[in-house]
């Protein structure tokens, strides 16, 4: 099980970071009593058939990470939504790309915490590749909604986000929306 639901997010998101996706875009909608998430990408995609086999904790294609014997990233989602009373689906085809959308109820007692969302952020801008993203969070309670660009962040900060000098600066613009 993840820790916090942004584990959970990240995980999801670097799936499509290793799908191949040339884009990315990561939605996060957060009510007092909901976080609905969406990751869509245009990575490779998937068959009906590989997408019910990837339900199965104990289904790897053996190809992302050869040496694992596991798949938990999807099985973990569709664990913890429906065991709180969420809810996901998953929308996927072979060259095209895939969506998972996600609905965690924060009312239940057993979901677990949301987590940092500027430290999900940070993480999956930061994750190794040649791609683009798009992410837009938003949160009526505290009315804060924003959106921003990873290479318009990229080219802000000199092309490149590896550098602790560019992650530092890159933290302190995320920090800096969700304080506005």
């Amino acid at each position: 099980m993840h820790y916090t639901l942004c584990d959970m997010i990240a995980d999801i998101t670097a799936n499509s970071v290793e799908a191949g996706a040339s884009h990315i875009t990561l939605e996060c909608i957060q009510t007092p009593d909901a976080l609905v998430v969406t990751v869509t990408d245009n990575g490779k995609g998937m068959s009906r058939e590989t997408l019910m086999k990837a339900r199965d904790p104990f289904y790897t294609d053996g190809k992302k990470h050869p040496n694992r014997k596991v798949g938990l990233g999807i099985p973990f989602l569709i664990q913890t939504a429906e065991e709180t009373d969420g809810s996901w689906d998953i929308q996927s085809e072979p060259g095209k790309g895939t969506t998972v959308a996600m609905k965690f109820n924060l009312a239940n007692i057993d979901t677990p915490p949301v987590g940092n969302l500027p430290d999900l952020f940070l993480d999956v801008l930061t994750l190794p590749g040649n791609y683009d993203m798009d992410i837009h969070r938003t949160d009526t309670a505290s009315e804060r909604d924003y959106a921003f660009n990873r290479n318009e962040l990229k080219g802000a900060l000199g092309g490149e986000l590896e550098s602790a000098g560019s992650q530092i600066l890159l933290r302190k613009f995320i920090e800096s929306q969700e304080n506005v």
